[in-house]
């Protein structure tokens, strides 16, 4: 029997795929970290199933998560995207992803040396879900600086998840397979 995270165990096979291959994995890149950071702050509130079931309609609604490209939506997208049941229609949240693309393409040095800026240094492996934290220092101060820079819906929670989904920390469990 494979050892998972509890949360990733069970029968939801795009769970158990999204913990296996990509939670906790190295990610860089503009792009691919806009994308995480507009989906984490999708999740906020909901659950991360619903992000997933959704991921393919977040990308399609929003050009693939380039920056330059949602950096350039309107009011015009903000109702077209209010009507598309294939992502979370949160108007606040949609607003922000769009302000937040802006943000991401006047960054100097770019979103990517941002985020990692923040990793830390050592991270303790964790043996139960009882020691994994929901904010840490580093996700605070990472929080604090993307509010500085004009991001919106990344607070210290948030802005941990991303460190989580994008390798920047490793809370696989220590008997996880993932791990």
């Amino acid at each position: 029997m494979v050892t998972r995270c509890a949360w990733a165990e069970g029968s939801d096979a795009l769970m158990r795929a999204y913990h296996d291959e990509e939670w906790g994995r190295e990610l860089h890149g503009e792009q691919a970290l806009f994308e995480r950071i507009s989906l984490e702050a999708f999740q906020s509130g909901l659950s991360w199933a619903i992000i997933l079931r959704k991921r393919e309609g977040f990308r399609a609604a929003f050009a693939d998560f380039d920056p330059g490209a949602v950096a350039s939506f309107d009011d015009r997208d903000v109702e077209r995207l209010m009507e598309d049941a294939s992502i979370v229609r949160n108007r606040r949240k949609i607003e922000a992803t769009i302000a937040n693309a802006r943000v991401v393409t006047e960054l100097a040095g770019g979103l990517d040396a941002l985020l990692w800026s923040f990793r830390p240094e050592v991270t303790v492996a964790p043996r139960d879900m009882s020691e994994i934290p929901a904010a840490t220092e580093e996700s605070a101060a990472m929080a604090r600086a993307l509010k500085r820079a004009g991001f919106r819906f990344v607070g210290p929670t948030t802005a941990y998840a991303l460190m989580q989904a994008t390798g920047m920390v490793n809370d696989h469990l220590v008997d996880c397979v993932a791990r």
